[in-house]
């Protein structure tokens, strides 16, 4: 259980102080109903509340998954594209660390290039994140590319078998890939390299045009999250985030 106060504080509303005046002045309702106890205690997890009339429901942790469209920095200072947390409400980015995290807000786990669309997770647990990001985990990621050129069964077969990549002297190999049209390819990968697919496809003569990340693990971008929206990961969800 937690006092209404500490669990809109919590969730992102502003300051204690500011969630308490909130409450105070009947502008926040707790399952339909007006509550003006700052005091009042309820069990906060999956909890529905509005905020002067803006729907909410608690989560704590926060795990979401974003539909990252094309024209968007994952990061929270941009240089010459706007943020993907401009896409998020106030309450996401505003909401305190959590569980291990460092900063305020959530953060995304990974990164995609400003050009690159497709499934980004975000949250404000630290651990979560961390492990998420971790190489040794080696959690899958599928890209659906579309190249410059004609793919070849030649250059499929050197992606599988690995390419020496230029200032990293190991060679780095899809753990699956399958060509999907004349010039697109499916490539998955479990580790997570500065610019990575488009660097495999320069290594074996091809270029990539589009780029867009549709699965991690076993979960896998749902078809009717529209580009620039956002969803919370249900328990079922988060299981089908395991390494391979």
């Amino acid at each position: 259980m937690q006092r209404l106060d500490d669990l809109l504080f919590a969730q992102g509303f502003g300051t204690r102080r500011q969630c308490a005046g909130l409450i105070a002045q009947g502008l926040v309702q707790v399952q339909g109903s007006v509550c003006t106890d700052p005091a009042a205690v309820f069990p906060p997890q999956g909890l529905r509340i509005a905020v002067q009339g803006q729907p909410w429901e608690c989560r704590s942790p926060a795990y979401l998954m974003l539909h990252k469209p094309a024209g968007y920095e994952c990061s929270q200072r941009p240089s010459a594209w706007p943020s993907i947390y401009a896409l998020l409400p106030a309450m996401l980015r505003q909401r305190p660390a959590a569980k291990g995290g460092r900063a305020s807000g959530v953060q995304a786990v990974g990164r995609l290039d400003q050009d690159t669309t497709g499934l980004l997770l975000l949250s404000d647990d630290g651990a979560f994140i961390h492990r998420m990001n971790a190489p040794r985990r080696h959690v899958p990621k599928v890209y659906e590319v579309s190249a410059a050129h004609a793919v070849t069964a030649a250059q499929i077969a050197r992606l599988l078998e690995g390419v020496v990549l230029h200032d990293d002297p190991q060679p780095v190999r899809a753990a699956a890939c399958e060509a999907t049209g004349s010039h697109a390819l499916r490539l998955t990968l479990t580790e997570g390299k500065y610019h990575q697919v488009k660097r495999m496809l320069a290594a074996v003569g091809n270029r990539v045009t589009a780029l867009h990340r549709s699965r991690i693990g076993q979960l896998a971008l749902p078809a009717d999250l529209a580009p620039g929206q956002w969803r919370w990961l249900d328990e079922a969800q988060l299981a089908l985030l395991q390494p391979l």
